[in-house]
């Protein structure tokens, strides 16, 4: 499900209704949970939540023409997928992700890297995905970055 938007309001607008309400409830969650000086924008085409160059100039080091992501909601074919890139450098975070979730979802846990995927709408653990968006502050985000990809 490709969507071309430039704004976040346009990649909502795009969506079938079921699905705008699904990342309208992860988009409130994860803005009222993120730490100061995350940036919601539209990256690679989905929903995303970055570090922008205003705090971080170097960018992105695949592309430092772009901001420093963090966190992505995007509406797939066949799922509502949330990326967090903290998990995917973080083992202690993405151990404590995978243990809360059997606490707030009762569905096998389908994971890759740092893509957590939803096939049934009605059982995306929104709090949760909130809590984990609260987890990692901009500095911190920052540090752990450059200690795993700007080596």
């Amino acid at each position: 499900m490709k969507i071309i938007a430039n704004t976040v309001e346009e990649y909502v607008a795009a969506l079938p209704t079921e699905r705008q309400i699904a990342i309208e409830q992860l988009r409130k969650s994860i803005k009222n949970s993120l730490p100061e000086g995350f940036l919601e924008t539209i990256n690679y085409g989905t929903i995303g939540y970055v570090v922008p160059h205003s705090l971080y100039p170097p960018g992105y080091h695949c592309d430092p023409k772009l901001p420093l992501p963090f966190m992505n909601i995007a509406s797939q074919k066949n799922f509502i997928a949330v990326y967090h890139m903290g998990i995917y450098v973080d083992e202690k975070l993405m151990n404590w992700f995978r243990n809360a979730y059997s606490d707030h979802n009762k569905a096998k846990l389908d994971m890759g890297k740092s893509c957590i995927r939803f096939k049934k709408i009605e059982a995306i653990p929104t709090d949760l995905i909130g809590e984990l968006a609260s987890k990692i502050t901009v500095s911190q985000w920052i540090e752990m970055y450059e200690n795993a990809f700007r080596k």
